[in-house]
């Protein structure tokens, strides 16, 4: 890669620091490869690239994240792995056609499952009771719905905490951070699928991925305790806040790819 002839310690701190900042945004919620694919394209990798390259970080912080909500008992094993296997599926599938994803495809997705999740979001109440993981009951439909799912992980990645927090809660009514648990571990088994295709086709830079996972890894560590004594509520207004930040990137308000340009 022609940037990284000339990489200097400035880029190094940005891959870093930028790098927890996205772990802590992801595992709290979801949202923060917005921030990577922007550096990772003012840094001038081409959007097949940047895709590909961001799956690093995905995996290694989530991997974090589910190791420490494995600690604190909090994670769901079983339906986790069940959820997983069609998850992988659609993964793998997505990821194949992502090698050739467009600048204006990719925004135009993001944009449809931003509004599905910020529309959930604003008008969800917490009216009915919320069950806890390990009393999450799998209907057949579950595994067609984690199909699809893992299909957009794979094609565009991002947002796709939020397209999990939106099944979980909406389908299998889990409070939000019993579905960031179970979320994280799915991204964990599913994301290595993508990137192993993104590898084969040579579009994965690893200095600048895994440089950025770094961070990620401490982010998430960071966050996986902070989401345990913050809560549900401020989980809900964190995704909130992210969802709206990338829509305004997304049309054009702020930049932040223009924005990271800048500190490089």
């Amino acid at each position: 890669m022609e940037w990284l002839q000339d990489i200097g310690f400035n880029v190094v701190l940005l891959l870093f620091i930028s790098g927890i900042v996205v772990g802590i945004i992801n595992t709290l919620g979801g949202g923060g490869s917005v921030i990577t694919m922007a550096l990772f394209m003012a840094m001038g990798m081409p959007i097949q690239v940047a895709n590909g390259t961001n799956r690093i970080a995905v995996v290694l912080q989530n991997l974090s994240a589910t190791i420490a909500f494995m600690r604190k008992n909090m994670l769901d094993i079983k339906n986790s792995l069940l959820l997983g296997i069609p998850t992988i599926l659609g993964t793998i599938a997505g990821s194949m056609l992502a090698i050739d994803v467009s600048d204006r495809t990719f925004r135009i997705c993001l944009s449809l499952v931003l509004a599905i999740i910020l529309v959930y979001l604003i008008l969800d109440r917490n009216q009915t009771p919320k069950k806890e993981g390990h009393k999450l009951q799998i209907r057949w439909w579950h595994y067609l719905l984690f199909f699809l799912v893992g299909f957009y992980g794979g094609y565009i990645y991002i947002g796709l905490g939020f397209l999990i927090l939106a099944v979980t809660v909406w389908t299998m009514n889990l409070d939000l951070v019993t579905a960031n648990v179970l979320k994280g571990c799915v991204i964990f088994i599913s994301t290595p699928f993508a990137l192993a295709v993104f590898i084969y086709n040579g579009q994965v830079d690893y200095v600048a991925g895994l440089l950025h996972a770094a961070g990620n890894i401490l982010g998430a560590i960071m966050a996986s305790h902070w989401v345990v004594s913050w809560g549900v509520k401020f989980v809900k207004w964190f995704t909130l806040v992210i969802i709206i930040v990338s829509f305004i990137d997304l049309v054009g308000l702020i930049s932040l790819q223009s924005m990271l340009s800048a500190m490089l």
